[in-house]
């Protein structure tokens, strides 16, 4: 029971890391193409607060779980497709902690240009180019976890 519990957690943990993540994306993109410095600064607040809320603990708990439950399964944490999913999480992870950086700098600018009924910077671009750019790595990687977690190929 145990086991099963575990399970759908990680499987829970990683539907959310991965929908709050596509989500929120979707959400800032479509924001920042209507060059509305009120509707990106608002849109910025709710998904920082979304990324705290959703996105981190399951970025916590991926891990955990997965380990947890590689161990009761009796599976080496050195088979090459545990060990690719650990690589491609920490390259998704270390794609995810500049966009953060970049979503809280987006939210202090737009909100900025609001209060002070200006244009959005030129850094409020530069910011967002790069923040695209960033997000494609972390999103195919996590892509490619979600297939090595189903086929678990055991031989490569």
């Amino acid at each position: 029971m145990t086991y099963f519990l575990l399970k759908t957690v990680h499987i829970l943990s990683a539907t959310v890391l991965f929908g709050t993540g596509i989500g929120t994306a979707f959400q800032m993109w479509r924001a920042h193409l209507s060059g509305d410095s009120r509707a990106i600064a608002s849109t910025a607040r709710s998904v920082v607060v979304a990324d705290w809320l959703f996105t981190t603990p399951a970025i916590v708990i991926q891990p955990l779980t997965g380990v947890a439950l590689a161990h009761m399964a009796g599976i080496d944490l050195l088979s090459p497709w545990i060990l690719a999913s650990l690589g491609l999480y920490v390259l998704a992870g270390a794609f995810w902690l500049p966009v953060v950086w970049l979503q809280l700098r987006v939210r202090d600018l737009a909100g900025k240009a609001v209060i002070e009924n200006s244009p959005l910077p030129e850094s409020y671009f530069r910011y967002m180019r790069i923040w695209f750019a960033l997000g494609w790595p972390a999103f195919l990687s996590l892509i490619v976890i979600f297939w090595l977690m189903v086929a678990r190929p055991e031989l490569w």
